[in-house]
């Protein structure tokens, strides 16, 4: 999931003409992993974004270095989640962060328990889709059973953006997208945006 180019996490990327207004106003280190780790993102079109990931069932040092791996991408990328297909793995795994200079939080094999009745519209962006946002409504409350990078059993009571970035990861590990979760409407403006990115990156 992307966040706002600037100091306060958001569950949104920006406008793309925003997008490169803040870009210019990064630091040059700062803008130079970002790109870097947004190479390494898998984006719209791939098949993996489509594919359901696979429940994680060794919880040892290549799985951990995984974690490691996905924690610095996400926070190079200015992102405030990453799921493992995100990254070409079909691991039902993903990291979040919804506070700067939180920990990493890494939910693996993760299931939603219960969803509450209340819910909200908000934008959306994503890391796999550059320079897109769409209205998505999700419930505001829920409750997530997971395992945690050494296997144990872990519950998480998430509200707000904690839930929305949870629900969002969740979707990326069942093979949806945000395209999937707004209307027709935004969902043809955002394929028309994702098509005129697609042609301006071919003929640079």
């Amino acid at each position: 999931m992307a966040e706002h180019a600037n100091e306060v996490p958001e569950p949104v990327e920006v406008e793309p003409s925003e997008e490169d207004d803040e870009q210019h106003e990064l630091d040059p280190e700062v803008a130079a992993r970002r790109e870097a780790a947004l190479a390494q993102i898998r984006t719209f079109g791939d098949p993996v974004l489509r594919t359901a990931a696979k429940p994680v069932e060794r919880f040892d040092d290549e799985l951990a270095q995984e974690i490691a791996r996905m924690g610095a991408l996400m926070g190079d990328a200015l992102g405030v989640g990453l799921a493992a297909t995100q990254v070409g793995v079909l691991h039902r795994l993903f990291v979040y962060r919804v506070v700067q200079g939180a920990p990493v939080a890494a939910l693996i094999n993760p299931e939603v328990e219960w969803a509450g009745s209340e819910k909200e519209p908000m934008e959306e962006g994503c890391l796999s889709l550059p320079g897109v946002l769409v209205d998505v409504e999700r419930p505001i409350h829920v409750r997530v059973r997971a395992l945690d990078p050494e296997g144990e059993a872990v519950l998480v009571e998430a509200s707000g953006l904690e839930a929305r970035v949870i629900q969002h990861e969740i979707d990326h590990l069942d093979g949806v997208l945000i395209l999937d979760r707004t209307s027709r409407e935004e969902r043809k403006e955002a394929m028309r945006r994702l098509r005129e990115i697609a042609a301006a990156a071919e003929a640079a």
